[in-house]
């Protein structure tokens, strides 16, 4: 593995660079691959993103400025916050084995890209990109507000137990370059749609609770989402909710994708690794923080994560 001297000195030698963001965009993904591609671009490098589609209302300012022209024919490829190629959108399928390097976080990544650098105490990729373009030379506000984005969002506004002193540190950093981080927060932490409401309310009406209730499965239907006519803006980090629950140390979010086919989302304390229970089913992630995907019919599957659960926790039981 690089050490990140090495990676700022490959990025000094790269240019006309592509880099890719993952499946279902969020704020650390998107943030890492801006404040990335600006800082290229400082550098005098010729810098994009590969579009996205999937990309949220929250997310798609960020994104969008860096946004590759068509025909742009790369010769350098790079992608950051992704942990397997199974996470590659569609239109970036063709970089599978053109990936120069690859830079993340997250303890289940699969070693792709002829390099790469892995930090798995990051809180955020977007940790390490700090760490990069630091090495590389100033931090300007343009790099640092989706630094900001990529950091906070990854670490729940800092919240989450993956935040450390590190991530404050960055954070801190950020905020003196004098970006407006308070209208990060509004967006991403402290505004929610109606319809975002409505779906909080339906999960949280259907909730299941097992295992003493310390384990909740709170599930998003096809059907739910036609229902209130919810977009994929409104059901960002639905994830974020079980967790909330008082006596939950093991969130389980369903959101069906398409008809028979569910992606999991675990949000766990320290007695249950998310990371081992979504292994088992093809996935990975954090210990704290992890996901899969199973095409089964909804009981089938909701059964298929318990049983996984159950498989790294001693003491489960239904």
């Amino acid at each position: 593995m690089l050490t990140i001297h090495q990676v700022a000195e490959r990025l000094r030698s790269f240019d006309n660079t592509l880099i890719l963001t993952h499946v279902r965009p969020d704020g650390d993904t998107v943030g890492s691959a801006a404040a990335l591609c600006a800082g290229l671009r400082a550098l005098g490098k010729t810098a994009y993103l590969l579009p996205n589609p999937e990309l949220t209302d929250a997310t798609a300012p960020y994104f969008l400025p860096y946004e590759a022209p068509e025909g742009f024919h790369p010769e350098r490829v790079i992608s950051t916050d992704i942990a397997s190629t199974s996470l590659f959108p569609e239109n970036a399928k063709p970089y599978v084995d053109r990936v120069d390097l690859a830079i993340d976080h997250h303890p289940s990544f699969e070693g792709f890209g002829k390099e790469h650098y892995l930090r798995p105490s990051a809180a955020a990729t977007g940790e390490i990109i700090y760490d990069i373009l630091a090495a590389l030379g100033p931090i300007t506000a343009e790099m640092a507000l989706p630094l900001y984005v990529a950091v906070s969002t990854d670490c729940g506004c800092f919240a989450y137990s993956n935040t450390t002193a590190h991530t404050h540190a960055v954070a801190s950093a950020l905020l003196r370059t004098g970006i407006d981080f308070q209208a990060v927060n509004k967006t991403f932490f402290r505004t929610k749609s109606r319809k975002r409401l409505a779906l909080e309310a339906a999960m949280l009406g259907g909730a299941e609770y097992h295992d003493h209730g310390r384990v909740a499965v709170l599930s998003v239907p096809l059907s739910l989402m036609e229902s209130v006519q919810a977009t994929e803006s409104d059901a960002e980090d639905l994830s974020a909710l079980g967790g909330q629950i008082q006596g939950v140390d093991c969130a389980v979010t369903m959101r069906e994708l398409r008809p028979g086919v569910w992606k999991f989302s675990l949000r766990t304390g320290p007695r249950v690794n998310a990371t081992k229970a979504c292994a088992l089913l093809g996935g990975g992630g954090h210990a704290a923080a992890a996901g899969c995907t199973v095409e089964a019919p909804f009981a089938q599957a909701k059964g298929q994560m318990l049983e996984a659960i159950a498989q790294v926790v001693p003491d489960f039981t239904l």
